[in-house]
């Protein structure tokens, strides 16, 4: 699993490299844009389904050469004419027809894979939505925007669905939108160089005025960057090594625009099923605001009931206009389910008012 988020990220960060020169001149998502993305997956999960399968032998001694791509999706159809429940076996059919640029074959074999798995899969909404991209060559609306959101609804931090439905939101004017999609994935820690990018169209899509500033050749932002600095400031890395769960706290621009004066904040970790009392609570300032903050066994409330004692539990991070933890009217809140083992770094947007 932890292999295919590295590939995911790695597949991510070619897409963003691979779209942006465009971007920046087209500013919205045209087919020829989506057939870059679509290229670049496509590229990326191709060669790695290709060269990368653990199962082919490594190395060119001894004669050995890597089979034929035909020769492979061949193999595969033959496979799943015998096991057709094989929803791996269809996802790589899938993307190999994508390298091949099959694309009616690609988007049929991400359905079936999709219908195995009763839609609970959000990489393979995504997959599916490349697909249809590249074979109807059209801008991010209709069903692939659905799918996206849908993957988002199922995985909200997933790095490919958070771009792609991103710059569908800008594409049809809702920057709002864009700018609380691409500040979920500023949170999940980008390399800096698409960190700054991303900060780049955030503060422009807010109407800021920031500086115009390219990677170097090398990749890399100048050391005295702003946004260089601000990665430094924010970066997980400095956050507590004992932490249970590190955050990354920020505003909706709704509530941004909301809220006139400074106030506390209080992140509440705490039992969906037993919510009174909480499990741990930390407070920091509103003007703080985006911070990472980490949360561990320290800020636990009851002795003997340690935050590292909970497989799941509830973050809820609460802008109190009254100045107390308890919830009242007007008060803007953002909460979601953290599992530790699985993640343990989040995105905690502040977005919903209380009535």
């Amino acid at each position: 699993m932890t292999f295919w988020i590295v590939v995911s990220s790695l597949c991510l960060l070619a897409v963003l490299f691979g779209v942006w020169p465009v971007w920046k001149v087209q500013r919205r998502m045209t087919p020829m844009l989506a057939g870059i993305v679509v290229f670049t997956v496509a590229l990326s999960a191709g060669l790695y389904n290709h060269l990368g399968d653990p199962n082919l032998p490594s190395g060119r001694g001894g004669g050995d050469t890597l089979p034929e791509l035909g020769a492979v999706m061949d193999s595969l159809r033959e496979r799943l004419r015998e096991n057709p429940d094989d929803v791996n076996g269809w996802k790589m059919l899938a993307r190999s027809s994508m390298t091949m640029q099959q694309f009616d074959t690609a988007v049929s074999a991400y359905e079936k894979a999709m219908e195995l798995e009763d839609g609970r899969n959000a990489q393979t909404m995504v997959d599916l939505a490349l697909a249809l991209l590249s074979r109807d060559r059209t801008p991010i609306e209709g069903r692939p925007a659905g799918l996206f959101d849908s993957a988002l609804a199922i995985e909200p931090n997933n790095p490919a669905a958070l771009f792609y439905a991103g710059a569908a939101a800008a594409e049809r004017g809702d920057t709002d939108l864009a700018v609380s999609r691409w500040e979920i994935l500023l949170g999940l820690n980008p390399p800096p160089e698409i960190q700054a990018i991303l900060e780049q169209r955030i503060a422009e899509w807010r109407g800021e005025v920031v500086p115009q500033a390219e990677p170097s050749v090398a990749g890399e932002l100048p050391p005295d960057h702003p946004a260089v600095a601000d990665a430094a400031a924010e970066a997980p890395a400095n956050a507590d090594p004992d932490a249970i769960v590190t955050a990354r706290l920020a505003l909706s621009a709704d509530a941004r625009n909301s809220i006139t004066a400074d106030a506390n904040v209080f992140l509440i970790a705490r039992d969906p099923a037993q919510p009174s009392p909480p499990i741990a609570v930390s407070r920091l300032r509103l003007s703080e605001l985006p911070k990472v903050v980490s949360m561990g066994d320290a800020q636990s409330m009851v002795q003997g009931r340690a935050l590292s004692g909970f497989e799941e539990f509830e973050l809820l991070a609460r802008v109190s206009l009254s100045g107390s933890p308890a919830a009242t009217s007007g008060d803007w809140f953002g909460s979601l389910i953290v599992r530790p083992a699985d993640n343990n770094t989040v995105f905690l947007s502040i977005d919903r008012q209380v009535p």
